[in-house]
Order: C-alpha cells, then structure tokens, then sequence
C-alpha cells in the first residue's frame, strides 16, 4: 500500500484524523495543547487490522499532515503509536518536544 493511496481528514470538531479505507473508518484521536499534539488513542477496526501495511500508512500520512500542516510537536501516548516513532525514530524524533524520549 502507498500512501498516497491514504486519505486522512483532520475532524477538528471530534478531535480526531480519520481515513476511511475499503468502507471502514480508521481513527486516530488526540487532544492539544499549546504546540503539542498529544496522539491519545488508535482505532483501527478489524477488516483493516488485518491489513499488514494499513497502520503504518495511516501514521505516516498523519505524522505527515502534523509536521507539513499543524507544525506541532507531538506526544504519542498511544502505546501503538509510541511503538511506530520507535521504530522510525530518525524519521520523526525532531517532532517530539524537547524532554521527551520514546
């Protein structure tokens, strides 16, 4: 899967990225604050959990849309999430806030 294949919407109203994908809607909630995002909670039903490229995608194209768009700093509380920045962490860690180690 590409990701430019993925298409988020930013739901300011319910505090949340969308995308939806094959008929179902991934969601990935967060709350801000100052210059943080804080990435709280991943939802990602089941016909799309089964994907094994999707999760990534989706956190791409958002991690994306914060660094291009928003220019947030960005807490990932998600321990899903967390493990993604992790794994990219030269990728992403310049968009952690200063103290914050993943």
């Amino acid at each position: 899967m590409d990701t430019t294949m993925i298409e988020i919407t930013d739901n300011e109203f319910l505090r949340q990225y969308q995308c939806k994908f094959d008929g179902t809607l991934a969601k990935i909630e967060y709350a801000q604050q100052e210059r943080k995002i804080f990435l709280t909670k991943l939802i990602i039903p089941e016909p799309l959990d089964d994907n094994p490229t999707f999760k990534e995608d989706f956190l791409k194209a958002v991690f994306a849309d914060i660094r291009d768009n928003k220019k947030l700093k960005v807490v990932p509380t998600h321990p899903t999430i967390a493990g993604f920045v992790r794994k990219h962490r030269n990728e992403y860690k310049e968009m952690l806030p200063v103290g914050i180690s993943i």
